[in-house]
Order: structure tokens, then C-alpha cells, then sequence
């Protein structure tokens, strides 16, 4: 699952961030709520954690703006603020779940798990283009009905490409969310990985879904 932090306190945010990853989550984090609609217009988070108390714009307008938008993205709540009445008005804005500060990391992690859980049953498990099908659960590619093999990076780059159907995805952008680094290694990692995953899903396959736009980055659709 990806999981979108929002948390104005670094060393906050860093503990989380760690914890998630080493359950196997992938995380983004912003520090600020300006971002917020943004990231999730972008990129298809399956959990936001969302700090109230944020600079800019703060974390229950971001959530309001959120549901009237229509984005269903499951939400856990945090808040140095433990009232009913700071409970009540989280939840009234559209939030799934609350956790006040200071809280433990393990139910921190349990609450994310199951919200995750929560969204997914809402949300289709294989994802397609054109003729080109991922199953999240199984991991499993096909194209044309052949079975396409994935190493396990390979499969996180490709089903970020498919959940960014018709997006252009940047090099960096590509960087964090498959790689989780938040700086380029100046390396051609990007371009390798993209090689080896259009191979197996475009070279013995009509119509090419995976087009390099050159000096920017990459985009999978059918181009008609």
C-alpha cells in the first residue's frame, strides 16, 4: 500500500515514515497542507495521514476540500488536540479515523492497516490497459493473455505506471515512488527499468503502450 504522511514535525514525520516502511509500506511525506490535493490528484494513495495542526494551509481544510472534491481516500486524523469536541469535528469533516499525539507507532500502524483494508474493498484489484492487465493480489501480468514474469521492481514500476495511466511520470517522480529516494543517484537506473519492463510488455505486442517523451519523462497509454 501507499501511504501520503502529512506532518509538519520532521522528526515526527521521519519515525512514522521509518515504521510504515519497514511494514512494507511505501510512504510519501509533506510537511506543510498546501500539497496535500495535489499529491492525491497525482498519485493514487490507498491512506493519508493527516496532521490538524499544519503551516499553510491547515489539515481539517485540506480534508474538507478533499471529500467535496469526491476523493474517497481512506483518512487517519492526527491531533495534539485529544477533546471529544476536536474528535467529533475531524470526523464530521469527512476523516475515517483519529489518533491523538503522543501515540504508539504500533497502533499507528495497525490503524493505517486496516484503513488500507478498508479502501481496498472499494477498489478494483486488477488494473488494465488496453490489452495489458496487472492483479495486485497475485501480482500476476498479462498481455494478450501471456503471462509476463516481473521481478519485484519491476512490478512496483509498472504498476505505478498503470495506476498513472495517460500521466506523464518524470524521472524523480519515478525515483521516489519505486524507489523511495528522495534524491537523484545520478545514475541511469530509470532508463534501465524502463527498458527491461517495456521489453517484456511492449516488444512482441501491438499497440505500444509505454512512450518515452523525451526531456521529460515517461507515459503509459494507447495512443490512438
Amino acid at each position: 500500500m501507499r501511504v501520503l504522511v502529512v506532518e509538519d514535525e520532521k522528526k515526527t514525520a521521519s519515525f512514522v515514515r521509518k515504521a510504515l516502511q519497514a511494514e512494507g509500506f511505501a510512504v510519501d511525506v509533506l510537511h506543510a497542507g498546501d500539497g496535500v490535493l495535489t499529491a492525491l490528484q497525482t498519485t493514487p494513495f490507498d491512506v493519508l495521514v493527516l496532521d490538524i495542526m499544519l503551516p499553510g494551509r491547515d489539515g481539517l481544510s485540506a480534508l474538507r476540500q478533499l471529500r467535496e472534491n469526491k476523493n474517497v481516500t481512506p483518512v487517519l486524523l492526527l491531533s495534539a488536540r485529544g477533546g471529544v469536541n476536536e474528535r467529533v469535528e475531524g470526523l464530521n469533516a469527512g476523516a475515517d479515523d483519529y489518533l491523538p499525539k503522543p501515540f504508539e507507532l504500533a497502533e499507528l500502524i495497525a490503524r493505517v492497516r486496516a484503513l488500507g483494508r478498508r479502501g481496498g474493498e472499494n477498489k478494483s484489484t486488477v488494473l488494465r490497459v488496453a490489452d495489458l492487465t496487472l492483479d495486485t493480489l497475485t501480482r500476476l501480468a498479462k498481455r494478450g493473455g501471456a503471462e509476463i514474469e516481473l521481478t519485484a521492481r519491476e512490478y512496483r514500476l509498472l504498476e505505478f505506471l498503470m495506476r498513472s495511466t495517460g500521466r506523464l511520470c518524470g524521472r524523480m517522480t519515478i525515483l521516489e515512488k519505486v524507489w523511495d529516494y528522495d534524491f537523484d543517484p545520478g545514475t541511469n537506473l530509470v532508463d534501465v527499468y524502463i527498458r527491461r519492463v517495456r521489453e517484456k510488455i511492449d516488444a512482441k505486442f501491438e499497440p505500444k503502450l509505454l512512450h518515452t517523451i523525451r526531456g521529460a519523462g515517461y507515459i503509459l497509454e494507447e495512443q490512438r
